[in-house]
């Protein structure tokens, strides 16, 4: 079985989503013997934004240079190695209401008409619906149903929005929220994302 482990945050060790996401991954390793792990930190190594030559040669246009052709034989990498997970945990951090441009250019990668989804007469289709994901996420405030800046909330919107169009309606997530709220408020929301991530069913 094959989990394949994406970071986001810039934060580096002062990230809260990656210590939730960290602690999920252990939790998968310990109760599944021989899970093969793949990890991805965007923020060290960020993908491309997608461009306009490498969206053209998703429809068979040929990369003209080479550095389209680097991003795409990068796209088409990124692209497979989702494909081939049974797995995925992300930690996404919110960054002004919504991901990362790190994770969004990840995103718009695995995005990919006749292979995560496709339209058919009866609208879009998801393709990758087999997978389970996982979403260690992190907001210094409070945007949970109910609080007054809920309607600012585009971070676990948007990532439910992105994996149902390709199938994966039974999201897994683990929010930390208020973190910037003193260090009170910090420390209880780790200890209850982090007793979250222990508590997760066995792959």
């Amino acid at each position: 079985m094959k989990l394949l482990h994406i970071d986001s945050s810039i934060l580096g060790e002062n990230s809260v989503s990656r210590r939730v996401s960290a602690a999920v991954v252990a939790r998968l390793r310990a109760e599944t013997p021989g899970l093969e792990v793949t990890y991805r930190d965007l923020a060290a190594s960020p993908p491309t934004h997608l461009g306009g030559a490498q969206f053209a040669a998703r429809f068979g246009a040929p990369p003209e240079d080479a550095g389209t052709r680097a991003d795409v034989a990068a796209d088409a990498a990124a692209l497979e190695e989702f494909l081939a997970a049974d797995i995925l945990v992300i930690g996404a951090p919110m960054y002004n209401f919504t991901v990362s441009s790190q994770l969004k250019a990840w995103i718009d990668r695995i995005l990919v008409a006749g292979k995560t989804f496709r339209y058919g007469a009866a609208g879009p289709e998801g393709l990758a619906g087999d997978k389970r994901v996982i979403v260690a996420l992190s907001r210094g405030g409070l945007y949970g149903p109910g609080a007054p800046a809920a309607t600012f909330e585009h971070l676990e919107s948007y990532l439910r929005t992105v994996f149902a169009f390709i199938g994966v309606t039974d999201l897994e997530i683990i929010v930390a929220e208020g973190i910037q709220l003193g260090p009170d408020r910090r420390a209880k929301s780790i200890d209850e994302a982090l007793r979250a991530a222990g508590e997760l069913r066995a792959a």
